[in-house]
């Protein structure tokens, strides 16, 4: 029982299905040599993060595989219904990483409400010489509490953002196509109190927030979410932040209005072009960056190892 965890899996995971009898390998196998290197080997499991791509040509050229597991949410990288289709169980991880991202999605706004990212560029070349005037430029932010938030796609990362914002005093909006509401628990000095958050349509959460971000997979059609129909129904100087998906927000319409002064500032964790953005949106002034860590916490990783050696473990003791 061979499992190969082309992306890495955490210590927690590998030493959990090496207790259980797998051989775990852990070298990254370039994606050129990947169908080879699964067929020499003849392993039955593959495990991928969002580098690795499991598409129709390494389905079919690989009948040894039984498994597919991604670590994290988002399986936009695997051919998932066609794996099925083969009889291969494909499965993710989508409860292990969720808090990791919301606690960086808040990372995020309070970034952008206080121009934080900027200011940490600026203040190490102009901070000697400029002080006053980058203290004036700089001290012009906003504060969360009070302001609405706006959520788009409202799952479990969704909602842990959610819970967060509605812990420092923000306004919830969402809208998610899939549910009608959701209820919040938020957990203070031992006591919790349930906060019924109903979505609305897409349409309101663009036209009231302050703040939006995003949490919703690839549209089907590859077509961008946020685009400039979207981006000029927003309130002028809003500020958003993108740790969902790349294509989910057209960054061109994204370029533009950040130059209109629709957006006041954005925040991007998953760009279009990874692992190569594009040099416009790495040297934006009004752009925060983050090189998709949403789940890379230490915390996230060992709970995403522990559940894809859970599912492992359970497929193969059926």
């Amino acid at each position: 029982m061979k499992v190969l965890a082309n992306d890495g899996i955490a210590p927690s995971g590998q030493k959990k299905l090496e207790e259980n009898g797998f051989t775990v390998v852990t070298e990254t196998v370039p994606q050129e040599n990947l169908i080879q290197e699964i067929n020499d080997k003849q392993y039955e499991v593959l495990l991928v993060r969002s580098a690795t791509k499991v598409r129709k040509d390494l389905i079919d050229s690989c009948p040894s595989l039984k498994m597919i597991g991604r670590g994290g949410v988002g399986m936009d990288n695997i051919d998932v219904e066609y794996a099925r289709e083969k009889g291969i169980v494909v499965f993710n991880t989508p409860a292990s990483s969720s808090l990791a991202v919301a606690e960086l999605v808040m990372s995020h706004l309070f970034d952008l409400a206080r121009s934080v990212h900027d200011a940490n560029r600026q203040m190490p070349v102009k901070g000697d010489k400029e002080f006053k005037k980058l203290k004036k430029q700089y001290g012009k932010g906003v504060e969360l509490r009070g302001k609405t938030l706006g959520i788009i796609g409202f799952g479990r990362i969704g909602q842990y953002t959610a819970k967060y914002a509605l812990g420092v005093g923000m306004n919830v909006i969402a809208y998610d196509p899939f549910m009608e509401k959701a209820i919040i628990p938020i957990e203070i000095a031992g006591q919790t109190l349930s906060v019924e958050i109903k979505t609305t349509s897409l349409e309101e959460v663009l036209k009231n927030s302050d703040f939006i971000t995003l949490h919703v997979p690839m549209p089907a059609d590859g077509k961008a979410l946020i685009g400039e129909k979207e981006f000029n129904l927003m309130k002028d100087g809003v500020r958003i932040v993108n740790a969902a998906r790349g294509g989910v927000i057209n960054e061109d319409a994204l370029i533009e209005a950040l130059k209109s002064g629709k957006v006041k500032a954005a925040a991007l964790d998953v760009f279009v072009n990874e692992p190569t953005p594009r040099e416009d949106i790495l040297t934006h002034p009004k752009i925060a960056l983050t090189p998709h860590i949403g789940a890379a916490t230490v915390e996230a990783q060992d709970r995403i190892g522990t559940e894809l050696a859970d599912n492992i473990i359970s497929f193969y003791k059926k």
